[in-house]
Protein backbone atom coordinates (compact mmCIF):
# COMPACT_ATOMS: atom_id res chain seq x y z
CA UNK A 1 0.00 0.00 0.00
CA UNK A 2 1.52 3.32 -1.08
CA UNK A 3 0.40 6.90 -0.57
CA UNK A 4 -2.89 5.88 1.01
CA UNK A 5 -3.90 3.56 -1.86
CA UNK A 6 -6.04 0.78 -0.39
CA UNK A 7 -4.95 -2.09 -2.63
CA UNK A 8 -1.58 -3.76 -2.47
CA UNK A 9 -0.07 -4.04 -5.92
CA UNK A 10 1.44 -7.47 -6.50
CA UNK A 11 3.58 -9.12 -9.15
CA UNK A 12 3.89 -12.92 -9.12
CA UNK A 13 7.23 -14.28 -10.37
CA UNK A 14 6.74 -17.76 -11.82
CA UNK A 15 7.24 -20.36 -14.52
CA UNK A 16 3.69 -21.37 -15.55
CA UNK A 17 2.67 -23.54 -12.62
CA UNK A 18 3.12 -22.62 -8.97
CA UNK A 19 2.51 -18.96 -9.84
CA UNK A 20 -0.97 -19.66 -11.22
CA UNK A 21 -1.80 -21.95 -8.29
CA UNK A 22 -0.82 -19.35 -5.69
CA UNK A 23 -2.95 -16.78 -7.49
CA UNK A 24 -5.97 -19.10 -7.73
CA UNK A 25 -5.84 -20.18 -4.09
CA UNK A 26 -4.85 -16.94 -2.39
CA UNK A 27 -5.20 -13.83 -4.57
CA UNK A 28 -7.98 -14.46 -7.09
CA UNK A 29 -10.96 -13.18 -5.10
CA UNK A 30 -9.25 -10.84 -2.62
CA UNK A 31 -10.13 -7.20 -3.25
CA UNK A 32 -7.32 -6.02 -0.98
CA UNK A 33 -4.78 -7.13 -3.61
CA UNK A 34 -4.30 -6.11 -7.23
CA UNK A 35 -2.13 -8.53 -9.19
CA UNK A 36 -0.45 -6.34 -11.81
CA UNK A 37 1.27 -9.12 -13.72
CA UNK A 38 2.87 -12.52 -13.73
CA UNK A 39 6.46 -12.85 -14.86
CA UNK A 40 7.76 -16.00 -16.52
CA UNK A 41 11.20 -17.64 -16.34
CA UNK A 42 12.95 -21.01 -16.69
CA UNK A 43 10.67 -22.35 -19.47
CA UNK A 44 10.98 -20.96 -23.03
CA UNK A 45 8.07 -19.30 -24.86
CA UNK A 46 5.62 -19.08 -21.94
CA UNK A 47 5.66 -15.29 -21.58
CA UNK A 48 3.70 -12.63 -23.51
CA UNK A 49 0.44 -14.46 -22.86
CA UNK A 50 -2.64 -13.45 -20.89
CA UNK A 51 -3.82 -15.31 -17.83
CA UNK A 52 -7.40 -15.45 -19.13
CA UNK A 53 -10.56 -14.08 -17.51
CA UNK A 54 -11.92 -17.63 -17.32
CA UNK A 55 -9.20 -18.26 -14.72
CA UNK A 56 -8.48 -14.81 -13.28
CA UNK A 57 -12.04 -14.25 -12.03
CA UNK A 58 -14.39 -11.29 -11.73
CA UNK A 59 -11.79 -8.88 -10.32
CA UNK A 60 -9.74 -9.21 -13.53
CA UNK A 61 -12.24 -9.10 -16.45
CA UNK A 62 -9.43 -8.56 -18.98
CA UNK A 63 -7.19 -11.23 -17.49
CA UNK A 64 -3.63 -10.64 -16.25
CA UNK A 65 -0.58 -10.10 -18.49
CA UNK A 66 2.40 -12.46 -18.36
CA UNK A 67 5.78 -10.82 -19.06
CA UNK A 68 9.32 -12.22 -19.17
CA UNK A 69 11.07 -12.02 -15.82
CA UNK A 70 13.84 -10.06 -17.54
CA UNK A 71 11.45 -7.09 -17.31
CA UNK A 72 10.97 -7.33 -13.53
CA UNK A 73 12.79 -4.06 -12.75
CA UNK A 74 10.65 -2.16 -15.25
CA UNK A 75 7.46 -3.72 -13.83
CA UNK A 76 8.40 -2.91 -10.23
CA UNK A 77 9.26 0.70 -11.02
CA UNK A 78 6.50 1.53 -13.48
CA UNK A 79 3.69 0.08 -11.33
CA UNK A 80 5.05 1.06 -7.91
CA UNK A 81 4.61 -2.56 -6.83
CA UNK A 82 4.14 -3.24 -3.11
CA UNK A 83 4.88 -6.95 -3.10
CA UNK A 84 6.63 -9.49 -5.33
CA UNK A 85 5.83 -13.16 -4.76
CA UNK A 86 8.40 -15.75 -5.84
CA UNK A 87 6.41 -18.74 -7.09
CA UNK A 88 8.62 -21.21 -8.89
CA UNK A 89 11.12 -23.87 -7.92
CA UNK A 90 14.56 -25.44 -8.40
CA UNK A 91 16.45 -22.24 -7.64
CA UNK A 92 19.63 -22.15 -5.62
CA UNK A 93 19.36 -20.30 -2.33
CA UNK A 94 21.76 -17.76 -3.77
CA UNK A 95 19.49 -17.16 -6.78
CA UNK A 96 16.49 -16.66 -4.49
CA UNK A 97 18.30 -13.98 -2.53
CA UNK A 98 19.53 -12.30 -5.71
CA UNK A 99 15.91 -11.97 -6.82
CA UNK A 100 14.95 -10.77 -3.35
CA UNK A 101 17.62 -8.07 -3.51
CA UNK A 102 16.29 -6.78 -6.83
CA UNK A 103 12.77 -6.56 -5.43
CA UNK A 104 13.87 -4.91 -2.18
CA UNK A 105 15.97 -2.38 -4.06
CA UNK A 106 12.77 -1.10 -5.69
CA UNK A 107 11.07 -0.72 -2.30
CA UNK A 108 8.70 -3.69 -2.52
CA UNK A 109 8.26 -6.61 -0.11
CA UNK A 110 9.61 -9.99 -1.22
CA UNK A 111 7.39 -12.94 -0.34
CA UNK A 112 7.61 -16.73 -0.26
CA UNK A 113 4.21 -18.34 0.28
CA UNK A 114 4.02 -21.38 2.54
CA UNK A 115 1.88 -24.53 2.74
CA UNK A 116 -0.83 -23.05 5.00
CA UNK A 117 -1.61 -20.41 2.37
CA UNK A 118 -1.44 -22.64 -0.69
CA UNK A 119 -2.20 -26.30 0.06
CA UNK A 120 -5.64 -27.80 -0.62
CA UNK A 121 -7.12 -30.48 1.67
CA UNK A 122 -8.48 -33.55 -0.08
CA UNK A 123 -11.38 -35.73 1.02
CA UNK A 124 -9.27 -38.71 -0.04
CA UNK A 125 -5.88 -39.81 1.37
CA UNK A 126 -2.96 -38.15 -0.41
CA UNK A 127 0.54 -39.53 -0.90
CA UNK A 128 2.91 -36.91 -2.26
CA UNK A 129 6.13 -37.72 -4.13
CA UNK A 130 8.47 -34.74 -4.26
CA UNK A 131 12.22 -34.14 -4.40
CA UNK A 132 15.08 -31.87 -3.44
CA UNK A 133 16.04 -31.38 -7.14
CA UNK A 134 14.39 -32.15 -10.44
CA UNK A 135 15.44 -35.45 -12.03
CA UNK A 136 15.88 -37.28 -8.73
CA UNK A 137 13.46 -40.11 -9.60
CA UNK A 138 9.95 -38.92 -8.74
CA UNK A 139 8.22 -40.53 -11.72
CA UNK A 140 9.55 -44.07 -11.22
CA UNK A 141 8.83 -43.82 -7.49
CA UNK A 142 5.24 -42.72 -8.14
CA UNK A 143 4.69 -45.64 -10.52
CA UNK A 144 6.10 -48.14 -8.04
CA UNK A 145 3.78 -46.81 -5.31
CA UNK A 146 0.78 -47.15 -7.63
CA UNK A 147 1.72 -50.76 -8.45
CA UNK A 148 1.93 -51.55 -4.73
CA UNK A 149 -1.47 -49.94 -4.10
CA UNK A 150 -3.04 -51.74 -7.07
CA UNK A 151 -1.85 -55.10 -5.75
CA UNK A 152 -3.55 -54.28 -2.46
CA UNK A 153 -6.87 -53.41 -4.11
CA UNK A 154 -6.64 -49.61 -4.13
CA UNK A 155 -7.31 -47.43 -7.16
CA UNK A 156 -4.96 -44.46 -7.27
CA UNK A 157 -4.96 -41.58 -9.72
CA UNK A 158 -2.02 -39.30 -10.30
CA UNK A 159 -2.31 -35.53 -10.06
CA UNK A 160 0.74 -34.05 -11.73
CA UNK A 161 2.37 -30.74 -10.90
CA UNK A 162 1.26 -28.24 -13.59
CA UNK A 163 2.87 -27.84 -16.99
CA UNK A 164 0.45 -25.45 -18.75
CA UNK A 165 2.63 -24.18 -21.56
CA UNK A 166 -0.08 -23.80 -24.20
CA UNK A 167 -3.61 -22.40 -24.36
CA UNK A 168 -4.49 -21.79 -20.71
CA UNK A 169 -8.26 -21.73 -21.35
CA UNK A 170 -8.02 -25.28 -22.71
CA UNK A 171 -5.83 -26.47 -19.84
CA UNK A 172 -7.98 -25.55 -16.84
CA UNK A 173 -8.59 -29.21 -15.92
CA UNK A 174 -7.07 -31.99 -18.02
CA UNK A 175 -7.54 -35.75 -17.76
CA UNK A 176 -5.19 -38.20 -19.49
CA UNK A 177 -6.06 -41.90 -19.71
CA UNK A 178 -4.99 -42.90 -23.24
CA UNK A 179 -2.31 -41.96 -25.76
CA UNK A 180 -4.83 -40.05 -27.87
CA UNK A 181 -5.31 -37.60 -25.00
CA UNK A 182 -1.70 -36.45 -25.42
CA UNK A 183 -2.31 -35.48 -29.04
CA UNK A 184 -5.76 -34.02 -28.33
CA UNK A 185 -4.24 -31.70 -25.72
CA UNK A 186 -1.31 -30.62 -27.94
CA UNK A 187 1.15 -31.77 -25.29
CA UNK A 188 4.76 -30.64 -25.39
CA UNK A 189 7.54 -33.20 -25.19
CA UNK A 190 8.03 -32.29 -21.52
CA UNK A 191 4.37 -33.01 -20.75
CA UNK A 192 4.45 -36.28 -22.70
CA UNK A 193 7.52 -37.41 -20.73
CA UNK A 194 5.58 -37.00 -17.48
CA UNK A 195 2.16 -38.30 -18.53
CA UNK A 196 2.88 -41.12 -20.99
CA UNK A 197 4.69 -43.52 -18.59
CA UNK A 198 1.66 -43.42 -16.27
CA UNK A 199 -0.78 -43.93 -19.16
CA UNK A 200 1.33 -46.88 -20.33
CA UNK A 201 0.66 -48.57 -16.97
CA UNK A 202 -3.08 -47.86 -17.13
CA UNK A 203 -3.05 -44.98 -14.65
CA UNK A 204 -5.22 -41.88 -15.01
CA UNK A 205 -3.36 -38.57 -14.80
CA UNK A 206 -4.84 -35.16 -14.00
CA UNK A 207 -3.06 -31.87 -14.59
CA UNK A 208 -3.82 -28.33 -15.69
CA UNK A 209 -4.15 -24.89 -14.12
CA UNK A 210 -7.01 -24.82 -11.59
CA UNK A 211 -6.18 -27.39 -8.92
CA UNK A 212 -9.40 -26.85 -6.98
CA UNK A 213 -11.31 -28.16 -10.01
CA UNK A 214 -8.71 -30.84 -10.67
CA UNK A 215 -8.93 -32.11 -7.09
CA UNK A 216 -12.73 -32.39 -7.30
CA UNK A 217 -12.49 -34.50 -10.44
CA UNK A 218 -9.67 -36.69 -9.14
CA UNK A 219 -11.58 -37.43 -5.93
CA UNK A 220 -14.46 -38.86 -7.96
CA UNK A 221 -12.47 -41.82 -9.27
CA UNK A 222 -9.77 -42.61 -6.72
CA UNK A 223 -9.36 -44.33 -3.37
CA UNK A 224 -6.01 -42.59 -2.98
CA UNK A 225 -4.55 -39.56 -4.75
CA UNK A 226 -0.86 -39.51 -5.63
CA UNK A 227 0.68 -36.05 -5.96
CA UNK A 228 3.43 -36.40 -8.59
CA UNK A 229 5.61 -33.38 -7.96
CA UNK A 230 7.44 -31.16 -10.40
CA UNK A 231 11.00 -29.89 -10.04
CA UNK A 232 11.63 -29.70 -6.29
CA UNK A 233 8.39 -27.88 -5.50
CA UNK A 234 6.14 -28.41 -2.49
CA UNK A 235 2.87 -30.32 -3.06
CA UNK A 236 -0.32 -28.39 -3.85
CA UNK A 237 -2.38 -30.88 -1.79
CA UNK A 238 -1.88 -31.48 1.93
CA UNK A 239 -0.18 -34.90 2.07
CA UNK A 240 -1.04 -37.66 4.51
CA UNK A 241 2.27 -39.28 3.58
CA UNK A 242 5.02 -37.03 2.22
CA UNK A 243 7.84 -38.84 0.36
CA UNK A 244 10.85 -36.78 -0.73
CA UNK A 245 13.70 -37.98 -2.93
CA UNK A 246 17.30 -36.81 -2.61
CA UNK A 247 19.75 -37.38 -5.46
CA UNK A 248 23.02 -38.93 -4.31
CA UNK A 249 24.71 -37.61 -7.47
CA UNK A 250 23.98 -34.06 -6.32
CA UNK A 251 24.94 -34.24 -2.65
CA UNK A 252 24.61 -30.96 -0.81
CA UNK A 253 21.82 -29.71 -3.07
CA UNK A 254 19.31 -30.88 -0.46
CA UNK A 255 20.41 -27.95 1.72
CA UNK A 256 21.15 -25.36 -0.97
CA UNK A 257 18.12 -25.29 -3.29
CA UNK A 258 14.69 -23.75 -2.89
CA UNK A 259 12.24 -25.15 -1.95
CA UNK A 260 13.89 -28.56 -1.87
CA UNK A 261 15.27 -28.06 1.62
CA UNK A 262 11.78 -27.27 2.91
CA UNK A 263 10.53 -30.48 1.28
CA UNK A 264 13.28 -32.40 3.05
CA UNK A 265 12.40 -30.88 6.41
CA UNK A 266 8.69 -31.69 5.95
CA UNK A 267 9.20 -35.27 4.74
CA UNK A 268 7.86 -38.37 6.44
CA UNK A 269 10.10 -40.51 4.21
CA UNK A 270 13.36 -39.51 2.52
CA UNK A 271 14.59 -41.72 -0.31
CA UNK A 272 18.30 -41.32 -1.04
CA UNK A 273 18.40 -42.41 -4.68
CA UNK A 274 21.10 -43.35 -7.24
CA UNK A 275 23.44 -44.53 -4.48
CA UNK A 276 25.31 -47.04 -6.69
CA UNK A 277 26.41 -44.37 -9.15
CA UNK A 278 27.39 -41.89 -6.44
CA UNK A 279 30.40 -41.56 -4.17
CA UNK A 280 30.06 -43.07 -0.69
CA UNK A 281 31.02 -39.77 0.94
CA UNK A 282 28.14 -38.06 -0.90
CA UNK A 283 25.62 -40.63 0.30
CA UNK A 284 26.94 -40.17 3.84
CA UNK A 285 26.64 -36.39 3.56
CA UNK A 286 22.99 -36.59 2.54
CA UNK A 287 22.25 -39.01 5.40
CA UNK A 288 23.84 -36.62 7.86
CA UNK A 289 21.89 -33.68 6.49
CA UNK A 290 18.59 -35.59 6.72
CA UNK A 291 19.26 -36.66 10.29
CA UNK A 292 20.26 -33.12 11.25
CA UNK A 293 17.32 -31.34 9.59
CA UNK A 294 14.58 -33.94 9.96
CA UNK A 295 15.46 -36.58 12.56
CA UNK A 296 11.92 -38.02 12.54
CA UNK A 297 12.05 -38.95 8.84
CA UNK A 298 12.58 -42.56 7.84
CA UNK A 299 15.38 -43.03 5.31
CA UNK A 300 15.17 -45.44 2.37
CA UNK A 301 18.29 -46.21 0.36
CA UNK A 302 17.65 -46.85 -3.33
CA UNK A 303 19.16 -47.10 -6.76
CA UNK A 304 17.83 -46.86 -10.31
CA UNK A 305 18.82 -50.01 -12.25
CA UNK A 306 19.03 -49.34 -15.98
CA UNK A 307 18.09 -51.56 -18.91
CA UNK A 308 18.99 -51.20 -22.61
CA UNK A 309 16.55 -52.80 -25.02
CA UNK A 310 19.12 -53.25 -27.84
CA UNK A 311 22.62 -53.34 -26.33
CA UNK A 312 24.10 -54.65 -29.59
CA UNK A 313 23.35 -51.27 -31.18
CA UNK A 314 25.38 -49.50 -28.50
CA UNK A 315 28.33 -51.77 -27.69
CA UNK A 316 31.50 -50.13 -29.11
CA UNK A 317 29.42 -48.06 -31.54
CA UNK A 318 29.42 -44.33 -32.29
CA UNK A 319 26.51 -43.14 -30.21
CA UNK A 320 24.50 -39.94 -29.78
CA UNK A 321 23.14 -39.87 -26.22
CA UNK A 322 19.82 -38.08 -25.69
CA UNK A 323 19.04 -37.36 -22.04
CA UNK A 324 16.07 -36.03 -20.05
CA UNK A 325 15.93 -32.29 -20.71
CA UNK A 326 14.97 -30.66 -17.37
CA UNK A 327 17.41 -32.88 -15.45
CA UNK A 328 20.28 -31.47 -17.48
CA UNK A 329 19.11 -27.85 -17.86
CA UNK A 330 17.82 -26.26 -14.66
CA UNK A 331 18.42 -29.60 -12.88
CA UNK A 332 22.16 -29.02 -13.15
CA UNK A 333 23.42 -32.50 -14.07
CA UNK A 334 25.93 -32.66 -16.90
CA UNK A 335 24.76 -36.11 -18.10
CA UNK A 336 22.33 -38.83 -17.10
CA UNK A 337 21.39 -42.50 -17.44
CA UNK A 338 22.09 -42.65 -21.17
CA UNK A 339 25.71 -41.56 -20.85
CA UNK A 340 26.31 -43.95 -17.95
CA UNK A 341 25.12 -46.89 -20.04
CA UNK A 342 27.00 -45.76 -23.14
CA UNK A 343 30.22 -45.67 -21.10
CA UNK A 344 29.49 -49.09 -19.62
CA UNK A 345 29.10 -50.55 -23.11
CA UNK A 346 32.32 -48.88 -24.31
CA UNK A 347 30.53 -46.77 -26.89
CA UNK A 348 32.12 -43.70 -28.42
CA UNK A 349 29.89 -40.78 -27.44
CA UNK A 350 29.56 -38.27 -30.29
CA UNK A 351 29.41 -34.62 -29.24
CA UNK A 352 26.13 -33.14 -30.57
CA UNK A 353 26.97 -29.50 -29.85
CA UNK A 354 28.52 -28.72 -33.27
CA UNK A 355 25.31 -29.97 -34.92
CA UNK A 356 22.79 -28.15 -32.69
CA UNK A 357 20.21 -26.02 -34.49
CA UNK A 358 18.45 -22.81 -33.46
CA UNK A 359 16.80 -23.20 -30.03
CA UNK A 360 18.92 -26.25 -29.16
CA UNK A 361 22.05 -24.19 -29.76
CA UNK A 362 20.63 -21.57 -27.37
CA UNK A 363 20.11 -24.25 -24.70
CA UNK A 364 23.83 -25.11 -24.78
CA UNK A 365 24.70 -21.42 -24.45
CA UNK A 366 22.39 -20.98 -21.47
CA UNK A 367 23.55 -24.20 -19.75
CA UNK A 368 27.28 -24.56 -20.51
CA UNK A 369 27.69 -27.27 -17.85
CA UNK A 370 26.00 -29.85 -20.15
CA UNK A 371 28.49 -32.48 -21.33
CA UNK A 372 28.53 -33.98 -24.84
CA UNK A 373 24.98 -35.27 -24.62
CA UNK A 374 21.76 -33.87 -26.07
CA UNK A 375 19.02 -32.67 -23.70
CA UNK A 376 15.58 -33.69 -25.01
CA UNK A 377 14.05 -30.22 -25.01
CA UNK A 378 10.68 -29.83 -26.71
CA UNK A 379 8.63 -26.97 -25.31
CA UNK A 380 6.32 -26.71 -28.34
CA UNK A 381 6.36 -27.87 -31.96
CA UNK A 382 9.11 -25.52 -33.14
CA UNK A 383 11.55 -26.73 -30.50
CA UNK A 384 10.61 -30.36 -31.14
CA UNK A 385 11.48 -29.74 -34.80
CA UNK A 386 14.84 -28.28 -33.73
CA UNK A 387 15.48 -31.36 -31.59
CA UNK A 388 14.61 -33.68 -34.47
CA UNK A 389 16.85 -31.78 -36.89
CA UNK A 390 19.75 -31.82 -34.41
CA UNK A 391 19.46 -35.56 -33.83
CA UNK A 392 19.35 -36.29 -37.53
CA UNK A 393 22.41 -34.12 -38.27
CA UNK A 394 24.73 -35.92 -35.82
CA UNK A 395 26.99 -38.49 -37.56
CA UNK A 396 26.59 -41.63 -35.47
CA UNK A 397 25.66 -45.29 -35.70
CA UNK A 398 23.01 -45.26 -32.99
CA UNK A 399 20.90 -42.81 -31.02
CA UNK A 400 20.70 -43.88 -27.38
CA UNK A 401 17.56 -42.45 -25.79
CA UNK A 402 17.70 -41.93 -22.02
CA UNK A 403 14.38 -40.09 -21.67
CA UNK A 404 11.33 -41.57 -19.88
CA UNK A 405 9.52 -42.07 -23.22
CA UNK A 406 10.13 -43.65 -26.60
CA UNK A 407 11.22 -40.48 -28.38
CA UNK A 408 10.87 -42.19 -31.74
CA UNK A 409 7.08 -42.13 -31.35
CA UNK A 410 7.04 -38.34 -31.41
CA UNK A 411 9.88 -37.29 -33.71
CA UNK A 412 11.33 -38.89 -36.83
CA UNK A 413 14.80 -40.33 -36.19
CA UNK A 414 16.76 -41.20 -39.33
CA UNK A 415 19.05 -43.69 -37.58
CA UNK A 416 18.80 -46.86 -35.54
CA UNK A 417 18.03 -46.15 -31.91
CA UNK A 418 18.06 -47.94 -28.58
CA UNK A 419 16.43 -47.01 -25.30
CA UNK A 420 17.61 -46.87 -21.71
CA UNK A 421 14.80 -47.49 -19.25
CA UNK A 422 15.08 -47.46 -15.49
CA UNK A 423 13.17 -48.25 -12.34
CA UNK A 424 13.70 -47.70 -8.63
CA UNK A 425 14.93 -50.46 -6.35
CA UNK A 426 15.31 -50.16 -2.61
CA UNK A 427 18.45 -51.40 -0.92
CA UNK A 428 17.74 -53.07 2.41
CA UNK A 429 15.03 -51.89 4.79
CA UNK A 430 12.77 -49.98 5.09
CA UNK A 431 11.15 -50.46 1.69
CA UNK A 432 8.35 -48.70 -0.17
CA UNK A 433 6.27 -51.87 0.14
CA UNK A 434 6.60 -51.75 3.93
CA UNK A 435 5.96 -48.01 4.13
CA UNK A 436 2.84 -48.14 1.93
CA UNK A 437 1.52 -51.23 3.75
CA UNK A 438 1.85 -49.39 7.04
CA UNK A 439 0.13 -46.32 5.60
CA UNK A 440 -2.91 -48.12 4.22
CA UNK A 441 -3.32 -50.22 7.39
CA UNK A 442 -4.75 -47.07 8.96
CA UNK A 443 -7.25 -46.53 6.13
CA UNK A 444 -10.68 -48.05 5.67
CA UNK A 445 -10.94 -50.87 3.14
CA UNK A 446 -10.72 -49.84 -0.55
Amino acid sequence: MRNGVSKRKVVIMGAAGRDFHNFNIFFRNKKYYEVIAFTAAQIPNIEMRIYPPELSGGLYPKGIPIYPESRIKEILEKNKVDEAVLAYSDLSNEEVMEKASIVLSYGADFRLMGPYSTMLKSKKPVISVCAVRTGAGKGVTTRKIIRILREKGYKAVVVRHPMPYGNLKKQICQRFSKYEDLEKNDCTLEEIEEYEPHIREGVVVYAGVDYMEILKEAEKEANIIIWDGGNNDLPFFKPDLHIVIADARRAGHEVSYYPGQANLMMADIVIINKVKTAKKKDVTLIKENVKRLNPKAKIIMADMPKYIDKPQLVMKKRVLVVEDGPTLTHGGLSYGAGALEAKRLKAKIIDPRPYATRSIKEVYKKYPHIWKVLPAIGYGKAQMEDLEKTINRVPCDTVLIGTPIDLGRYIKINKLYARVTYDIKEIGKPSLEGIISGFISHLSNP
